[in-house]
Formats: structure tokens, sequence, C-alpha cells
């Protein structure tokens, strides 16, 4: 089977790691101690994606911990998943970043670059067929809601017969041009996790709602921009016929929001099991030139602060150059102009594969 080795860095990202075991975990119906007790064949079918099996039946995370300091591995060890990680793989400092990225590429982080991928290569050694890296990073505090939408995204790595089931078929299917692989990912239901079992969907509400902005995991409008490629993963027991006639009427309806030089750019998949808690719920995967917002928010901010020079010695200090932030200025703003240009139709798409 296809492997994934997951990597996840800093406070943050540990976090958000330790939270998507906890959930993967769940599905899979492995306990805290790598122990299976699930009632589905359908769990273990292609568990070797995400863990190794270990000697006497139990299951290991092929995961792999990292941070500058060791309050973050400390918290994860003493959590409730604690226990199932590989102990080797915990990779830590003593003394932290403290929030300055400079610090932490050049200086501090430097120093732990050759441990991490001694780690790396030794897990990557193990794998058959290893398909790629996933890798959770810094994020605001949206823990429960990164999980969420990540379980939802892995479902079809992770569970039989689905749609985009393996890496390089979703790249496939979603990237039409190398740089354009920023999607806004979605999730419905979005309801507090207390009141999740007063409330029964219907597929159509979950169709209609996992296309509002409202339920976009990126602070942009997908209603200012034109959808590129769509993916729609559709968890517990539904119609496959509704599913469709569902997509298919909302690409219908709002026909100017798809380019029409890609045809057939909705793939959905639908998995039997549902997430815990649910008894159904979809994740989204769009490729919007709408995404374009959010680089443009994010340069003007930084052109705001770089004009006025502002915290530039924290960097330069730690080994940066002011180059290294001009170029990456100049990258940003060729990214918004080649997303804006499949929006007017001024490209064409590549051979898929």
């Amino acid at each position: 089977m296809r492997e994934i080795v997951h990597i996840q860095a800093g406070q943050c990202g540990n976090q958000i790691g330790a939270k998507f075991w906890e959930v993967i975990s769940d599905e899979h119906g492995i306990d805290p101690t790598g122990t299976y007790h699930g009632d589905s064949d359908l769990q273990l079918d292609r568990i070797s994606v995400y863990y190794n099996e270990a000697t006497g039946g139990k299951y290991v995370p092929r995961a792999i911990l990292v941070d500058l300091e060791p309050g973050t591995m400390d918290s994860v060890r003493s959590g409730p998943f604690g226990q199932i990680f590989r102990p080797d793989n915990f990779v830590f400092g003593q003394s932290g970043a403290g929030n300055n990225w400079a610090k932490g590429h050049y200086t501090e982080g430097a120093e732990l670059v050759d441990s991490v991928l001694d780690v790396v290569r030794k897990e990557a050694e193990s794998c058959d067929c290893l398909q790629g890296f996933q890798l959770t990073h810094s994020l605001g505090d949206l823990n429960h809601l990164v999980s969420a939408t990540m379980s939802g995204v892995t479902t079809c790595l992770r569970f039989p017969g689905q749609l985009n089931a393996d890496l390089r078929k979703l790249a496939v299917n979603m990237v039409p041009f190398p740089r354009l692989h920023f999607f806004m990912p979605g999730f419905a239901p979005l309801t507090s996790r207390g009141s999740q079992q007063y409330r029964a969907l219907t597929v159509p509400e979950l169709t209609q709602q996992v296309f509002d902005a409202k339920n976009m995991m990126a602070a942009c409008d997908p209603r200012h921009g034109r959808y590129l490629t769509v993916a729609a993963v559709f968890r517990g027991r539904m119609s496959m016929k509704e599913v469709d006639e569902q997509m298919l009427n909302v690409q219908n309806k709002n026909s100017s929001y798809f380019v029409e030089w890609i045809p057939n750019n909705v793939k959905t998949a639908v998995c039997d099991i549902p997430p815990r808690g649910l008894k159904m719920a979809v994740t989204f995967i769009g490729n919007s030139t709408a995404i374009q917002e959010l680089f443009k928010r994010i340069s003007e901010q930084f052109t705001a602060m770089f004009r006025r020079k502002a915290f530039l010695h924290w960097y330069t200090g730690e080994g940066m150059d002011e180059m290294e932030f001009t170029e990456a200025e100049s990258n940003m703003n060729d990214l918004v102009s080649e997303i804006s240009l499949p929006e007017a139709g001024c490209l064409q798409p590549r051979a898929s594969i």
C-alpha cells in the first residue's frame, strides 16, 4: 500500500497533528495504546497509509514530531494519544524561536535539520512505496476544525474505492497549472460539537452549505472568483445518485462561477464511514481564482511594514538579507497575476496525465 509520512512542526503544528491523530485513530478503531478495536474490515483495509504495524499487532502512526522547545512535546506525550507515537520520532531543541521566522530558519532551526532529516529518512526507508509527505505547521487556534477538514481530505487516501485515491491523482485532478496549487478547503456541517446530534441533514442541505463562503476555511469569498477545479468528499450512508444530481444542480445554476474551458471539473467521492458524532458530512477542496484576495491582503500588509522597515532588524540579525524580502514580494505579485489570468480565460490548461 502507498504510504504517507506525516510531519508536525512547531507548537501549533503539533497541537493540530495530535488532534488529527486522535480523529483518524478513532475512525480506524485504534485505541490510545495502538490496539485495534474496530468493527469493519474497511477500517484496516488501507491502514498502512498512515500507520506502521508493530509487534503484537499494535499500530504506530508514521508521524515525526518536531519543535524547538520541549514543552509542546511534553504536552503531546501527556495527551490522550501521547503513548501511541514512536519515542524515537520526537525531535526537539531547548530554546524555542520566540515567533521569529529567521531564528527558526537560520539559527535555532538549522541545528535541528540534520536530526529531523535522519528520522524522516528512517521512516521513508521503512515504507514499501512512499507516495508523499503531509505537513502540519503554524496556524490559528482552530485545531478541531483543521483536524476535521484534514480527516475529510485524507478520507480518499485512507479508505478503499475512493476517487483521488492517492496524492498524485489528487494533484492531477486539482492542479491545472503548476503554480496554481493553492486550495480553499471547506467543511459541512459546521455546528458546535455539543449540538451535532440534534440536527439531521440531507444531501441537498450539505451541498448547499459546503459551497457557501461561510463554510470555507480560507478568508476569501469564492463568489469573487471562478472555480478551476473542485473535489467534494461526502461521508456517511447516502445515495450516490442523489449526490451526483445535487452537484450537477449546483454547477448548472452557477455555471458562471466555473471556468468553461475545463469540462467536468467537479469530482465527487462517497465514503460510507462518517466522522465521529455525525451521520453525514462533506469536505470540499476548491481551486478558485478568489484565493488571490488572500495573497493581495498579505502583500499589502507586508508592503506597509517593509516600507517602514518595521521589525526588520530581528530578521537580518539572524542572517537574513533584505533582498530575500524583496524577492518574496516579487514572487507574491507574480503569483497574483498568474491566478488572475485563468479568471479572464487567458490560459489553456496543461494536458491531463
